[in-house]
């Protein structure tokens, strides 16, 4: 499933396109993705104004007549979702760095009509992705939001900050990571990247980085800096592309080719100064990967 980068990716290389044009109406190919789609959802958003792209947490945002508290379009990826622009503005799978090849157009289910001859085709196989549409101003209320921690880009994270949610907290620092509610966003890839990167084991318990007085250790400041850096990374490098993943205009993310540990077991450990191999054990049902000699 993609997760923040993949998702930020896909928001910079829809926000030239969609920005400015205006929805003339919306082919829904079928009623449901992974949910139903909202009642009216095609109606509600046609002849509306398209103002600002943007993201929160893994879903896609299309804020639309913001000046008149137009809705916002709400999308989630799931496992297998993409777009791809026709038309006009013609982005598919580009130089044959796509393995599986064009998205089979079976698996085409909405479909926006924009201004400027441009049509953008979600796609997706599994349906496992989903739309939905929030109201102007009352985001944060809404029942996929409102749960929501900070973002990890965000100057919201902070050591501080962090300090005060992970004081007493007796569960495995990967599995605090991983919640939600906490950080926004953060998924299994990048929390065992930022692990590797802050030399911090998964077992360790989230508590034991804060002192007794509250204060951030040493190492919780290093784990702040490093989950801001692999994210940055990541984002650079286009994301991570390992099975379905593309972006906008077809094409791979990069970053698994900079893979630490992550899908790494049986590596040595690529910190030069450490004789570790990297190894896999299982948390709350996701495989975790790290170096078991340099992550204390």
């Amino acid at each position: 499933m993609p997760e923040l980068p993949e998702v930020e990716t896909i928001r910079r290389g829809l926000a030239p396109v969609l920005e400015g044009r205006r929805i003339e109406k919306v082919e829904l190919r079928r009623p449901d993705l992974r949910f139903p789609l909202p009642a009216g959802f095609a109606g509600r958003l046609a002849g509306r104004r398209i103002d600002h792209v943007g993201r929160r947490a893994k879903y896609l945002l299309v804020e639309t007549d913001t000046a008149e508290g137009g809705p916002i379009l709400v999308m989630h990826l799931g496992m297998t979702g993409s777009f791809r622009f026709e038309g006009a503005v013609e982005m598919t799978p580009a130089d044959g760095r796509y393995f599986e090849g064009k998205k089979k157009s079976e698996h085409d289910h909405v479909v926006f009509h924009l201004s400027g001859d441009t049509r953008l085709v979600f796609n997706d196989a599994r349906r496992f992705g989903f739309m939905d549409i929030a109201e102007a101003g009352r985001l944060s209320e809404h029942p996929l939001f409102s749960h929501l921690g900070v973002e990890p880009t965000g100057n919201a994270l902070s050591p501080a900050w962090l300090a005060q949610r992970l004081s007493g907290r007796k569960a495995p620092l990967k599995s605090a990571l991983m919640d939600q509610r906490l950080v926004a966003g953060l998924g299994n890839i990048y929390v065992c990247e930022a692990l590797w990167r802050a030399k911090l084991s998964p077992r360790r318990a989230a508590g034991s980085l804060v002192r007794k007085d509250g204060a951030p250790t040493k190492r919780l400041e290093a784990l702040v800096a490093a989950i801001r850096e692999v994210i940055d990374d990541a984002v650079t490098a286009g994301g991570s592309s390992l099975r379905d993943y593309v972006h906008t205009d077809g094409t791979v993310g990069r970053f698994q080719e900079s893979f630490a540990v992550y899908d790494r077991e049986g590596d040595p450990c690529p910190r030069l100064s450490c004789a570790g191999v990297v190894a896999r054990i299982t948390q709350s049902g996701r495989s975790t990967f790290f170096c078991p000699v340099c992550q204390r």
